[in-house]
């Protein structure tokens, strides 16, 4: 079996809630966002996925997708790893999209990055080095992580530039699958939320 990357986004936060770039701040889940968790790991705990006993999980250092792969019943199986931490945004940390549109007008981190944070470059660099990692072995990979690499994670999977990843938006405790179709990298779903209710 050619293996798959399954994404869970972190549960809902504070600062995500009111649209806050959240790189490497480490914002708490909301009580929103814990149960969130619960309900992607009962998800994911029932077949067709049964708990993915076969499957590497790997979660991103930051309290808010440890948290969510705890509550969604993998953390005794992960491996913390800071290539899955979310974009450092540097100058804009903390910032919403108008605030950072007020102080530089027609900017796009998919195409920009960020002044005093994160490169496109070294985005797309850290991507393709889970992506890698992810086709290195016959399993099927789970990452708990951020919005903005995962959708990152999306893009460069397809072989995609950095910026498609603008294309495709991401919520809180979403789950997206990156598989395969006739021998080429496809989507096999994406920002689904069928375990919110």
């Amino acid at each position: 079996m050619a293996p798959r990357i399954l994404l869970a986004r972190h549960g809902q936060t504070a600062w995500s809630l009111a649209g806050q770039h959240t790189g490497r701040t480490d914002v708490p889940l909301l009580d929103e966002g814990r149960r969130g968790a619960k309900l992607l790991g009962e998800r994911l705990h029932r077949p067709p996925f049964a708990g993915l006993t076969g499957a590497e999980v790997r979660t991103s250092p930051l309290v808010r997708a440890r948290e969510t792969c705890e509550l969604a019943g993998f953390g005794d199986r992960a491996t913390p790893w800071d290539a899955l931490l979310e974009w450092d945004y540097g100058a804009y940390e903390g910032m919403t999209p108008d605030e950072i549109q007020a102080v530089s007008p027609g900017w796009l981190i998919w195409r920009d990055g960020v002044p005093d944070g994160e490169t496109v470059a070294a985005m797309t660099a850290r991507a393709d080095e889970i992506v890698a990692w992810a086709r290195s072995a016959d399993r099927d990979v789970l990452v708990f992580a951020h919005g903005h690499i995962l959708r990152a994670l999306g893009a460069r999977w397809l072989g995609l530039p950095l910026d498609f990843a603008a294309r495709i938006r991401l919520a809180p405790t979403s789950l997206s699958i990156l598989g395969w179709a006739y021998g080429d990298p496809a989507i096999d779903s994406w920002n689904d939320r069928g375990h919110m209710g």
